[in-house]
């Protein structure tokens, strides 16, 4: 009975591990000099050395995202997107962003955030979209290289469809595909769509790339009523809306943590935390 108990107690134990452990293995996939110099990744919340119980994944951080870790007895929530990006002057609950912080610290539940750690890789954010729409032949759409370490990295992704598509046909697939309830478009071109270029979030900035790069489409998000002009019927631009854009990261970031952790409790947030709603 002894020696059974022993056991289940190394057992137990062999399965422990530090919150610097997996967060080492998620910048393996996305290191932190990869983000934009304005973000602001990695762990915001909490203490590398603290023992994790479990992992909570979500796009974004909210008081119920907490709650759901907390239910969960999930100790660290890796999130997409920072819940602290500017900095805090005061902690006093009065903002959505104080309350997260705050029962965050009361519960002992660590917070650490990609971003566009993960926007510039290849297999990332962009990558996640592409494999989603069953795009091939993908490449990066601004490829950058890093000065740190002179690799190639980047914004953005742009691949072909398996069949050539109408417009009208290839929205619907991309509301369809995409879950979204909501397609913004610009002016139909006439041409059929097979090379798509795509970029989640607000990705406004990459239209001039993604029709330089001969895209026939550009699937992003948070485009203004000025930002349709520049599609010039040089190709369709397609707004499907940020939280819809990057719905998909969640999975992409339990996937590959569940590989590296099988005997380790990697959990899929539930809940919605998009604050946009249709009518």
């Amino acid at each position: 009975m002894q020696l059974k108990i022993l056991t289940l107690i190394f057992s137990e134990k062999k399965f422990l591990m530090k919150i610097k452990e997996i967060t080492k293995y998620i910048e393996e996939l996305a290191p932190l000099h990869y983000a934009e110099d304005f973000d602001n990744v990695g762990l915001l919340v909490g203490n590398y050395e603290t023992e994790a119980t479990g992992v909570l994944v979500a796009l974004d951080t909210l008081e119920e995202t907490v709650d759901e870790a907390i239910a969960s007895n999930c100790n660290l929530i890796v999130s997409f997107h920072p819940i602290i990006f500017s900095g805090l002057k005061k902690l006093n609950g009065t903002t959505y962003v104080e309350r997260v912080v705050l029962k965050a610290i009361k519960n002992d539940i660590a917070i650490y955030a990609t971003h566009t750690a993960l926007d510039n890789v290849k297999g990332g954010v962009s990558g996640k979209i592409c494999e989603v729409l069953g795009l091939q032949n993908i490449e990066t759409l601004i490829p950058k290289t890093n000065l740190a370490t002179k690799e190639t990295i980047g914004m953005g992704m742009i691949g072909e469809l398996a069949n050539e598509m109408t417009e009208s046909d290839f929205l619907q697939f991309v509301k369809s595909t995409m879950k979204t309830a909501c397609v913004r478009h610009s002016e139909f071109t006439g041409n059929s769509i097979k090379k798509v270029a795509v970029l989640g979030g607000s990705g406004s900035f990459a239209i001039q790339n993604a029709i330089h790069s001969k895209a026939d489409a550009y699937i992003s998000a948070d485009f203004k009523y000025h930002d349709f002009f520049k599609a010039e019927k040089q190709l369709l631009l397609a707004d499907i809306g940020h939280y819809e854009s990057e719905q998909f990261t969640k999975n992409l970031l339990v996937e590959y943590l569940t590989k590296k952790f099988t005997n380790f409790a990697i959990i899929l947030s539930e809940k919605s935390t998009n604050p946009i709603y249709y009518i």
